[in-house]
């Protein structure tokens, strides 16, 4: 099994400098101190970015001519405490030439089932993650197409990727 471990170490208030295993800091703060992102947030960021490294990659090695790409992600959090996520909208946007539609497809699910690891805690946990994508042909000589590709969770199983 692998480990991976973090330092949080207390400035004043409530900020906090983290530390990673990688040697990389991140400032955590809550909205009165405002100096750094909230912890929640994180959880956000750090779905965009597993979902996005996955996506770029698996779309690069597809030879898919990719010009710009960007991943939004919306988290609801439930009223009462703790207010733990509950839904995750993620919309990958790709732009460039002769995008294939099935090549996004596909890009997203292997990422949503196989291959982001915090994709498949949060959808195991209490959170329905919604995985969307919008191409934008870089030239403007096609209308934009949009597909929702999956949904996953609460407690859903991440394990075997379906066909296409």
């Amino acid at each position: 099994m692998k480990s991976k471990h973090v330092v949080a170490h207390r400035e004043a208030g409530l900020r906090f400098v983290v530390t990673t295993g990688s040697g990389h800091e991140v400032v955590v703060d809550d909205g009165v101190g405002d100096t750094g992102a909230r912890p929640t947030e994180l959880v956000l960021v750090a779905l965009a970015a597993c979902t996005g490294m996955d996506v770029i990659s698996i779309l690069e090695k597809k030879r898919q001519d990719v010009t710009d790409y960007s991943v939004v992600v919306e988290g609801v959090q439930r009223e009462e405490r703790p207010d733990v996520f509950v839904r995750a909208t993620i919309v990958h946007t790709v732009t460039g030439r002769d995008i294939d539609r099935a090549a996004v497809h596909r890009a997203v699910q292997l990422s949503a089932h196989k291959y982001c690891p915090v994709s498949a805690m949060l959808s195991a946990g209490t959170v329905e993650v919604r995985h969307r994508f919008l191409i934008v042909d870089a030239d403007h000589a096609k209308p934009d197409e949009a597909g929702e590709v999956i949904v996953l969770g609460p407690r859903a199983s991440a394990d075997p990727v379906p066909a296409v």
